[in-house]
């Protein structure tokens, strides 16, 4: 009788147990598909503009002029002007669009 009790006694544990972990995996899965707070997507923008400003603020003077932003968004243009025509076509449009959406990739395949 004795050993019978012991027996339930390390079941009931052993079910405890695996519950316990079951849960807890659970939670660090949902914990991990958790989309960021506004609060974090506010520090990744924060850091994105801290990165334009030290490319733009070519004075260095904490603020981007209308000087500075249009001379950088010049060299934008004869960056994706790739085959150098004075214009952007659709092609090269996209190139433009994916190296602001992605800056710190390397654009592979500048043509598809």
């Amino acid at each position: 009788m004795i050993m019978f009790k012991e027996r339930k006694t390390i079941v009931i544990v052993w079910l405890v147990t695996a519950l316990y972990v079951a849960t807890l995996m659970a939670g660090l899965a949902s914990a991990q598909k958790t989309p960021p707070r506004p609060q974090d997507k506010v520090a990744i923008g924060e850091n994105e503009v801290k990165q334009l400003l030290l490319l733009m603020d070519t004075d260095k003077n904490g603020k981007v002029s209308k000087d500075e932003f249009l001379k950088f968004m010049d060299a934008e243009f004869d960056y994706a002007d790739a085959n150098k025509d004075g214009q952007l076509d659709p092609t090269e449009l996209k190139r433009l669009v994916y190296k602001m959406e992605h800056p710190y990739t390397p654009i592979r395949n500048p043509g598809k």
